[in-house]
C-alpha cells in the first residue's frame, strides 16, 4: 500500500455509532471524530477531489470538509423518506447517486444550490445496492426481491434480471474495465455478468455460485480487476482470482469479527481493509492473509468504511 500522510491516504469508518472515524492507516490511530446524531450511518463515500466526504443515513446525506476541522455538515440532503442504502459519484464528482430503502433511485447534482434530486428511478421494492458503470452512463441497482436493474442515465430507460426468484441482492459492483458486473445475494450466492452492447448494457450470465455459508454482504473488484473481494455474516472476506474465478485467499481473524459489513482495495492490490461488526476495521496483507493494523475505536458495529490512496481515483 502506498504511504503517505493523513492527506493523501484517507480511511474513514462508520456504523452504529453516530460517528464517522478517519485514521491514520499506517498507524491505526484516529486523528477526527465526527459526530451524526441523527441515525446510524449506512455508507460512506469520498470525493474524488478527496475534499468532503459524504455520509447516508436515515432520511438525511450529509457532506463533510475534509480540508478543515470543521465538522459541521457543509451540505444536507434530505427530502427521503427511509434508510439511504448506497452513494456513489460520477469521475469528476460533479454529481452524485443515491438509492435506499423507499424504493428511489436519484441522481443529484452537487454544483447545485436546489440540493433536489436531478433524476429520479423508482422502483417500488426496497433498494440495497448500486455501482455506476465507468462509462457514468448506466447505473446497476439492486433490491431486495432479487432483482438486479440496469438504469440508462442518458435514455432514462431501464432493464431488469433476476438472477435467483425469492432472495436478495445485498451488493452490486461493475468492475473497473467496465466489462463486467457482479452481485452477491443473501443466500451466499455470487453472480456475475459479462457487460455487452454498445453501452456496455446488456447482461449474459457468466458465473453463479454459492460461495458463502451465510448472508453474503459485499462485493467488490480490485483497481486491476485482478480481484474480486466477497465478504459474509460468516465473518470471511474471499479473494477471488477472476481470470479462473479460484479462490485465492480466506481472510478470517477470529470468531469475534462476526459479520464483515464493507472492504476497500488498496490501488496496488495488495492489501484490503474490512469494516465489522465488531466496532473494529481491519487492514489485511492479501498474499499473507494477515492482518497488518487494527482500527479500534467505534462503541458499535462499523458497517461502512471509504479509502482513498494516492494512486486511486474512484
Amino acid at each position: 500500500m502506498c504511504s503517505g500522510d493523513q492527506n493523501s491516504v484517507i480511511l474513514a469508518t462508520a456504523g452504529y455509532d453516530h460517528t464517522i472515524k478517519l485514521w491514520q492507516a499506517h498507524t491505526g490511530n484516529c486523528y477526527r471524530t465526527i459526530q451524526y446524531t441523527d441515525s446510524q450511518i449506512n455508507a460512506l463515500e469520498i470525493t474524488p477531489d478527496k475534499k468532503l466526504i459524504t455520509a447516508a443515513g436515515y432520511q438525511h446525506i450529509r457532506m463533510f470538509d475534509l480540508t478543515t476541522s470543521n465538522n459541521n455538515p457543509l451540505v444536507t440532503y434530505d427530502g427521503i423518506q427511509k434508510n439511504i442504502t448506497a452513494l456513489g459519484f460520477n469521475d469528476d464528482g460533479s454529481w452524485m447517486y443515491t438509492v435506499g430503502e423507499d424504493g428511489f433511485a436519484r441522481i443529484w447534482d452537487v454544483r447545485s444550490k436546489l440540493q433536489k434530486p436531478q433524476k429520479m428511478f423508482e422502483i417500488n421494492v426496497p433498494i440495497n445496492c448500486a455501482s455506476l458503470h465507468p462509462n457514468t452512463s448506466i447505473l446497476f441497482i439492486g433490491d431486495q426481491s432479487g432483482t438486479m436493474h440496469t438504469w440508462d442515465l442518458r435514455m432514462n430507460e431501464n432493464d431488469q434480471i433476476v438472477p435467483e426468484p425469492e432472495c436478495s441482492i445485498q451488493s452490486i459492483h461493475v468492475c473497473p474495465n467496465g466489462k463486467y458486473v457482479a452481485a452477491v445475494s443473501n443466500r451466499g450466492a455470487l453472480y456475475i455478468w459479462e457487460l455487452l452492447g454498445d453501452h456496455m448494457s446488456q447482461l449474459k450470465p457468466y458465473y453463479k455460485k454459492i460461495i458463502h455459508d451465510k448472508y453474503a454482504l459485499k462485493c467488490l473488484y480490485s483497481s486491476d480487476c485482478q480481484y474480486l473481494a466477497t465478504s459474509s455474516a460468516d465473518s470471511s472476506i474471499k479473494i477471488w482470482n477472476t481470470r479462473d474465478m479460484s479462490l485465492l485467499k480466506t481472510l478470517r481473524s477470529d470468531s469475534t469479527q462476526r459479520w464483515v459489513w464493507d472492504v476497500s482495495f488498496s490501488s496496488d492490490s495488495e492489501y484490503i481493509i474490512s469494516a465489522s461488526s465488531d466496532n473494529m476495521a481491519r487492514l489485511w496483507e492479501i498474499e499473507s492473509g494477515t492482518v497488518k493494523q487494527k482500527y479500534a475505536g467505534h462503541q458499535k458495529p462499523i458497517v461502512c468504511l471509504a479509502f482513498r490512496d494516492p494512486l486511486m481515483n474512484r
